[in-house]
């Protein structure tokens, strides 16, 4: 192995080597515990300590990391105090996620780390994010996002990389190429001789290091990230280098070559390095004992502070407090002056005003910016607005929802058009376990609207008219809004948008050039969780949202004699519990009339709470109608039947004889 120290310092390759030593020190005390059962778990990335190092030491500390299980080089090199890594690991409250994840499964603004989750691969669409915001800012900051060989062969790997090409993002993509993917090896993943000739097909610029070699990391680096700056662009950079120990240590590494094992033992990055300092004299041997007396006292001293914290004590009320950041709702009243428009006027209405309002919102999706979307809602932004907050993106709903995430980590609102609903299937993986989960794991809000141009009516087929609500009202930390007229669905969308929380926003696509209202011209909000009563009665409680609002207006038109509550639900998380019950306890009937399959549908849930609430109130059993139980048809006659308008009016009058 050869070093150039080029023009560094003793101090700095000094500095370099206690910053090696210490996740060393760290992992052979943590295997120790390991073997004792005073740890539970651990992943190891001893033998690749010098890709963390070498690249945290280059970055400035304002600027973004986002590692893996085997990069505790990267949190230690950030001076993360050590009893706060212990604490994490062992479950503590003290840790960064008050003991609901493990490992490096999370982030800390403090210390602009953010942690992956076990998917891997979506990290690298935050990425991509935290650069656009970057970008935006021009700050001239380069962010770097950690990945294994084995995760190459996730879409969301690609997916990224074309975006940040075609962005022109100041992202380093590090792969951590360690010859196995857990037991895999290289030769069954992928079939390309370097990884980083993939940088050809995207245009990137890429580099392969030797991983195991300090100075050649960390002087690479700091020339790309001064490159960066003046020439924001992505860059793919392949570090060869070795998994010296299992994948996590119970699965051993018995499927590994002695003679492979035996070669990289020789690549130590660590003995190598300290081998180079003490021929060059920057070493000695009573400095380099010096150096590992002091980092093993502070190893001990911080366990002992986590040894001596109090076990985690489960507290209820924090748990359920922490799924959603805490957000008191931003009152603005309408005006009295108004217009007749569309929903989708409504909607365009409602984007435009908030990109006034708040600086720093971006929109991105499909075809969204000079041709206006698919539905020509955002038709003219980009004259308004600009290209870089009116974003076209390729097709990757999966990155493109990463990407939104990471914008909020670093200051900026988004909304990400899905072009139809059922598309968001391709980006299922980041809403629900990236945006949903990542207030309740580590305190950091993701401020995304998610649009969903969804429905039936149109004889538009499977792939372009699912009403996919039930996907994303059963996951705990998102929120979930549908409107069935322009007033609610302008002043709904503000408020999804001034709401730091993820926001699933669904649009009818039916509903968007059908139904017309007197709307106000100015910017205001409706509060999540209010039902809209449309009709008051007596004889029996209808409850729906969307175009089942409309179908049942119809029904109740056609049917004079009927005395019902209409309620329209208008948010379905949270709901309106209070609205409901108190119409169910005046009318002691209940029909939810929902245009979804009804099985594992909101209103089975609704049913079912109503029952255990109302139950004493009900003179019939709560009644429920959907869509039959298929994928949504093409042709009319047979979409006709799949929906359950027709159906309603039957059941409803049942339901009144019953």
């Amino acid at each position: 192995m050869i070093f150039e120290r080029q023009n560094l310092s003793n101090e700095e390759l000094i500095s370099l080597y206690k910053k090696l030593v210490k996740p060393r020190l760290i992992e052979e005390k943590m295997l120790i515990l390991l073997r004792q059962g005073k740890v539970s778990k651990w992943f190891s990335g001893i033998g690749q300590e010098a890709i963390s190092v070498g690249i945290t030491a280059a970055l400035d500390k304002d600027e973004y990391i986002l590692p893996m299980h085997r990069n505790l080089g990267v949190f230690t090199s950030r001076d993360i105090p050590l009893h706060r890594l212990f604490s994490q690991w062992q479950g503590k409250k003290s840790g960064f996620t008050k003991g609901r994840d493990r490992s490096f499964h999370f982030g800390t603004q403090e210390f602009n780390i953010i942690g992956m989750i076990s998917h891997l691969g979506p990290q690298m669409g935050v990425a991509d994010g935290i650069a656009l915001a970057n970008k935006l800012k021009k700050n001239g900051k380069v962010t770097a996002v950690f990945t294994g060989e084995g995760a190459t062969s996730e879409g969301d790997f690609h997916e990224a990389l074309n975006i940040a090409s075609v962005w022109d993002l100041p992202v380093l993509f590090v792969i951590e190429n360690n010859g196995y993917g857990l037991s895999t090896p290289t030769n069954e993943q992928y079939r390309c001789e370097n990884l980083a000739d993939r940088g050809v097909g995207y245009g990137m610029e890429s580099h392969i290091i030797d991983g195991n070699n300090i100075l050649e990391v960390y002087t690479k680096i700091k020339a790309l990230k001064a490159s960066m700056m003046e020439n924001p662009r992505p860059v793919l950079l392949e570090f060869k280098t070795f998994r010296m120990r299992g994948h996590e240590e119970a699965s051993g590494t018995k499927y590994v070559p002695q003679e492979l094992m035996d070669l990289w033992a020789e690549k130590d990055p660590i003995e190598n390095y300290r081998n180079y300092l003490k021929l060059t004299a920057v070493l000695s041997d009573e400095l380099d004992e010096e150096i590992r007396t002091t980092i093993k006292k502070e190893i001990d001293e911080n366990w002992a502070i986590t040894q001596a914290e109090p076990e985690l004590v489960a507290n209820l009320d924090e748990e359920l407090n922490d799924v959603y950041r805490p957000y008191e709702f931003e009152p603005f009243e309408p005006s009295e002056e108004k217009d007749n428009i569309r929903v989708i006027d409504a909607i365009s209405s409602a984007l435009s005003q908030s990109m006034e309002r708040h600086q720093n919102l971006v929109i991105m999706g499909q075809d969204i910016a000079e041709y206006g979307g698919a539905f020509k809602i955002t038709e003219g932004f980009v004259e308004k607005f600009g290209k870089e907050r009116v974003r076209n993106t390729p097709i990757c709903e999966s990155a493109v929802v990463s990407a939104a995430n990471g914008l909020s980590i670093n200051g900026h609102k988004a909304v990400v058009e899905m072009q139809f609903a059922d598309f968001v299937s391709t980006g299922f993986n980041p809403i629900v376990n990236l945006l949903a989960k990542q207030h309740y794991r580590w305190g950091e809000n993701s401020d995304v609207v998610v649009r969903m141009p969804c429905g039936g009516g149109t004889q538009a087929g499977p792939f372009h008219s699912q009403t996919n609500e039930a996907w994303f009202t059963k996951t705990p930390g998102l929120k979930v809004v549908y409107p069935a007229f322009p007033f609610d669905a302008k002043g709904l969308l503000n408020t999804a948008i001034n709401d730091p929380n993820p926001v699933m926003f669904f649009e009818h696509k039916q509903l968007y050039r059908s139904v017309y209202q007197d709307v106000p011209k100015n910017y205001y909000t409706i509060p999540f969780g209010k039902a809209a009563v449309l009709q008051e009665g007596k004889d029996v409680t209808i409850i729906s949202f969307g175009a089942g609002v409309h179908w049942a207006l119809e029904t109740l038109k056609n049917n004079p004699s009927i005395s019902a509550d209409l309620i329209d639900l208008r948010s379905l998380q949270p709901l309106d519990w209070e609205t409901i019950y108190a119409s169910v306890k005046k009318t002691n009937r209940v029909i939810i009339l929902q245009e979804d399959t009804l099985f594992g549908g909101i209103a089975s849930d609704i049913s079912a709470m109503i029952m255990e609430n109302c139950f004493e109130y009900l003179d019939a059993p709560v009644k429920r109608v959907g869509s039959i139980e298929s994928a949504i048809p093409f042709m009319k006659a047979l979409e006709d039947q799949y929906l359950p308008k027709g159906r309603f009016e039957k059941e409803l009058k049942d339901l009144l004889t019953y």
